[in-house]
């Protein structure tokens, strides 16, 4: 993962430490805007579509040490005419002029940086897996991991970590004990 990161020119480097640092999904922090972004109180708000044609649903996100330091940095540099932590302007073949507005497609760029760090490929939605695992491994509470990830169903999230966790890892070893007491030549001898 981090391979990739530093493979990347600055403003890349911004995008994916936004996305590892909440979790998001690519197309919340495309449209993350400033507004969106308190650097005082150290959090931000990422807004999905949980359903087709549904309303957009909050969830705030804090903001930790490394992430307030990308967002800070660009918050000075920042153009001020922009709505959005992250944009470009771009020639629009289809309206036949140049444009401004949010990232909204950057599929390629992640092809180029994993040949570039010479990792097998993979895709933008394997950063918010990382950083579920992260948190999972550091035991913090499945409800936590499922509300940054912004999960309405604790199933997803759970097939979503994909681990084995603590309460699985005591049931198996009890059948150690067993085994102990039950030993493979006993059965056959009995």
């Amino acid at each position: 993962m981090v391979k990739v990161v530093t493979a990347a020119d600055q403003e890349t480097q911004d995008y994916l430490w936004t996305i590892i640092c909440t979790m998001g999904r690519m197309g919340e922090i495309n449209n993350l805007k400033w507004s969106d972004v308190n650097l005082e109180e150290r959090y931000l708000v990422l807004y999905t579509r949980k359903k087709k044609g549904g309303h957009l649903t909050p969830r705030r996100i804090p903001i930790n040490n490394k992430l307030f330091g990308v967002l800070e940095s660009r918050y000075q540099k920042r153009d001020e005419s922009q709505p959005w932590v992250f944009w470009h302007r771009y020639w629009s073949r289809k309206a036949g002029e140049w444009v401004e507005g949010p990232y909204r497609d950057r599929k390629k760029i992640m092809t180029t940086l994993c040949d570039k760090a010479d990792v097998k490929y993979f895709r933008y939605h394997a950063l918010r897996h990382f950083g579920a695992s992260m948190l999972d491994h550091d035991k913090v509470p499945i409800g936590t991991v499922q509300r940054i990830l912004g999960h309405e169903n604790r199933l997803t999230t759970e097939i979503y970590l994909h681990s084995i966790g603590d309460s699985e890892r005591a049931a198996v070893s009890c059948l150690d004990q067993s085994f102990d007491e039950f030993s493979h030549t006993d059965s056959h001898t009995k």
